[in-house]
């Protein structure tokens, strides 16, 4: 397991928005699963907070998804919740 970092010598200032990158193979359910994933943990997520885009060939989709980040757990949270999801590929 990861060892938690001290909030003082965090980077990020919390609460402001986070983006965070997630690639999966194109899929008409890949958009609408993920953002039920990131709203499970940002109640305040909608659709108008994340921009898609597709590969050169169209094969995959890259997601990247603004967060209200408020805490280092709250992330890890996501992070854990989009890389273990059998859709996504790679989260960044």
């Amino acid at each position: 397991m990861m060892n938690p970092i001290p909030p003082e010598e965090s980077l990020i200032e919390y609460p402001s928005d986070f983006p965070i990158k997630v690639m999966g193979a194109t899929h008409d359910a890949f958009a609408p699963t993920i953002i039920e994933v990131v709203v499970a943990h940002d109640p305040t997520f909608h659709e108008g907070k994340m921009e898609s885009r597709p590969s050169a060939k169209g094969n995959y989709t890259s997601l990247t998804c603004t967060v209200r980040a408020t805490s280092r757990e709250q992330l890890d949270n996501i992070y854990r919740a989009l890389s273990g999801h059998p859709m996504v590929k790679m989260v960044l």
